[in-house]
């Protein structure tokens, strides 16, 4: 890396950025959450038809993401995040209005465009940053996510309690998140490598490692996944909370996380990588079990706590692992793992659609305890 690329790379106002990325990305998809079950209402989609709608945002982000790597390598982080946040933010206000299913399942998909590219090119940033602070930074910005989860969830909530449209929460939520991109512009990062070309890049494979961090990544992303579409529905058709109070679940999930994040950092320095991962992935099959199987919304709330508890360094230590593989350049090897990665948040709600939809939500919720045991054992795998 250049003496001038090392300079804007490791700067205070390059982890402020990153960190704001981070932050508008998880809003809009906390916000989402909060229109999932008006959007089930005004369509009257059952829980399958509800999966099929879902799968719509995961097909679009699954799009964006093939190549990504090379596509962030080639233009630079800066033009794809700003270029991906601008889309979803104009998506927002048609998913909350849109009543007829395939313009909704349309417009959905492109805001999974949206979302997914700029999930990769935050994480290359991120990445990237890191490696030249030469200190523990992923878990700090990965906690911006969660707490930009609870102001567009909370936030959307307390909107629509307000008397506020869904309509109105948008247009509010998308305003302040373009203010936020223009005063970002300058300090993200115009590339997407340590290297402006690699000509190397082509012939990378990924190893064992990377794949089975791919798997691992799929999976913790899933159970968020879970929390962020099915966590409103499970709370009003189970737990008899109304719906506009539905958007708290994540919440109180996302403020869990949110808290783990911040001290993360530290924890992975106290306790280490490895033991990090195998905390985090009992202390999530614990979650959802107890999701499953104890009775009262409140009891519910505790333990999608418990998930966020559990789930909250265990991709940003994936992450952080896959940016020191060296078979790849780091915007391959990133952009590999957060690709799968997310393709569990984003298409693992549609499979759990599909199988409440054959059974119930708690069938879907106790599979996505057991995939759990995966990173458990997973970890041991792993190079530290």
């Amino acid at each position: 890396m250049s003496e001038n690329n090392l300079a804007m790379t490791n700067s205070h106002a390059s982890r402020l950025t990153t960190r704001a990325i981070f932050f508008v990305t998880g809003m809009a998809m906390g916000l989402w959450a909060t229109l999932v079950p008006y959007a089930q209402q005004r369509t009257g989609s059952a829980a399958g038809e509800l999966g099929l709608l879902l799968l719509c945002l995961g097909a679009g982000s699954l799009l964006s993401m093939i190549g990504s790597g090379r596509l962030i390598g080639r233009f630079g982080c800066r033009s794809v995040i700003v270029g991906s946040v601008l889309v979803y933010c104009l998506m927002l206000p048609f998913l909350a209005t849109l009543d007829d299913l395939r313009l909704l399942a349309l417009s959905l998909f492109i805001f999974g465009m949206g979302i997914g590219l700029a999930d990769v090119a935050m994480n290359v940033q991120g990445s990237l940053v890191e490696q030249a602070s030469d200190k523990p930074l992923m878990s700090g910005f990965h906690c911006m996510w969660s707490v930009g989860g609870i102001a567009g969830a909370a936030g959307g909530a307390m909107l629509f309690s307000a008397g506020l449209t869904p309509l109105q929460s948008t247009w509010i939520t998308s305003g302040f998140i373009v203010l936020i991109l223009l005063l970002s512009f300058n300090a993200l990062l115009p590339f997407g490598n340590h290297e402006p070309e690699n000509h190397s890049a082509g012939k990378a494979r990924p190893n064992f490692r990377l794949i089975l961090m791919a798997i691992m990544a799929m999976i913790s992303f899933m159970a968020e996944g879970a929390v962020i579409d099915w966590s409103g529905v499970f709370m009003t058709d189970n737990r008899g909370m109304a719906v506009a109070h539905a958007g708290w679940g994540f919440a109180i999930f996302a403020s869990a996380m949110s808290l783990m994040r911040l001290t993360g950092d530290a924890v992975v320095t106290r306790l280490g990588r490895k033991r990090v991962l195998i905390y985090g992935g009992l202390a999530g099959l614990a979650g959802y079990m107890m999701v499953v199987l104890l009775p009262g919304w409140l009891l519910s709330l505790c333990g999608f706590a418990l998930i966020g508890i559990g789930a909250a360094n265990i991709v940003p230590v994936l992450i952080t692992l896959a940016s020191q593989e060296k078979v790849m350049p780091v915007n391959m090897s990133v952009s590999m793992v957060a690709t799968l990665g997310y393709l569990g948040v984003l298409g693992g709600p549609a499979l759990l659609g599909w199988i409440a939809h054959i059974s119930s939500l708690y069938v879907a919720f106790t599979l996505v305890a057991a995939a759990f045991l995966v990173i458990v054992f997973g970890a041991a795998k792993l190079r530290y």
